[in-house]
């Protein structure tokens, strides 16, 4: 059953990446190293500071940044 989410019930993302061991996976390498981007109240902020991480590292494919949702 899908669970749905009403007006009032609140969520929480987190953005964060760094460099990965291999660039199909999501195993980092430095884990004190890590770039954390923020926490975000919506996914729609989240995508956002996700792309701008993104872009400024597309030259570099070991570096991968990913949302995780909290709650």
């Amino acid at each position: 059953m899908a669970e749905t989410i009403s007006k009032t019930d609140k969520e929480l993302f987190v953005v964060f990446g760094g460099k990965v061991a291999d660039t199909r996976g999501k195993d980092f390498t430095n884990l004190k190293g890590m770039d954390v981007r923020g926490f975000f109240n919506t996914y729609q902020d989240a995508l956002a500071a996700w792309r701008a991480a993104s872009q400024m590292q597309v030259d570099d494919a070991f570096t991968k940044y990913v949302i995780v949702r909290l709650w």
